[in-house]
């Protein structure tokens, strides 16, 4: 996947989200299981948020047309934070847990569908085809640095 660009390399990391929840679901009646996939979850996506941020949002914010959409996405990244966060605060698995959960995934699932469906077009059709294998690298670079980040906390 040497010329990725960084939209495709974005969607695979999506796809490999969506995969995680289908794992955790078949995982309901393993709490250790469940606990393990969700514990990759949260480090696999607090690092890609913050790679997509570094590369793509930054380059977005620059440009007028798609500063809106990256601010947009930036706002829903927070809010996914913010649900982890307070995911951390209760007794895993409880009832309170997998109501949050269940919140939380309807919003990832819906924040990752409208960049695919919405935001990537828009921001597609305002990058050259060289800036977006040049998001796709520096992503690249990026991510394996966020993810020791993210497994550190």
């Amino acid at each position: 996947m040497a010329d990725a660009n960084i939209f495709d390399r974005l969607k695979q990391d999506h796809d490999a989200h969506r995969q995680l929840f289908d794992k955790m679901a078949d995982a309901q009646d393993q709490p250790d299981r469940l606990q393990k996939l969700f514990q990759q979850f949260q480090v696999e996506v607090s690092a890609h948020a913050a790679a997509e941020e570094e590369t793509l949002y930054a380059t977005m914010l620059a440009r007028p047309d798609l500063r809106e959409d990256a601010q947009h996405s930036v706002s829903e990244h927070k809010e996914i934070d913010d649900y982890l966060e307070e995911l951390d605060g209760l007794a895993f698995n409880g009832d309170a847990w997998r109501r949050k959960f269940a919140e939380m995934k309807k919003r990832y699932l819906h924040h990752i569908d409208e960049e695919e469906e919405e935001m990537f077009p828009d921001a597609a059709k305002e990058l050259t085809v060289e800036e977006e294998k040049k998001l796709a690298e520096l992503f690249a670079k990026r991510k394996p640095a966020e993810l020791q980040r993210a497994e550190s906390q």
